[in-house]
């Protein structure tokens, strides 16, 4: 069986499709303990991962891959580590891997 964002599956409250599921992340304010622009980008790269067709497993570790991998490169600049033209490339080697 091929998993989609429309999979229906029990949730903690019932039966839920994957894209309730990620609508429902969204919708919370999780900015207490996770920023909010990480948790967008992560529910995003998990959603693209289900629609190609991975698991919901191997979507949400490939989800956390890429926004530990983005931040980890966003600190480096910001600490004068690696110059723009590095993080520049750094991000664009980094959605190549994971988006395409």
């Amino acid at each position: 069986m091929k998993i989609t964002l429309e999979t229906r599956f029990n949730g903690s409250l019932g039966p839920v499709t994957l894209r309730e599921a990620v609508q429902q992340l969204r919708e919370r304010d999780l900015a207490c303990t996770v920023a909010s622009d990480a948790v967008e980008r992560k529910v995003s790269i998990f959603s693209d991962c289900v629609e190609r067709g991975f698991t919901p497993l191997r979507s949400e570790i490939m989800a956390a891959y890429y926004v530990a991998e983005r931040d980890a490169t966003t600190e480096a600049f910001d600490r004068g580590l690696i110059t723009r033209g590095e993080l520049e490339t750094r991000y664009a080697a980094l959605a190549r891997r994971l988006l395409t």
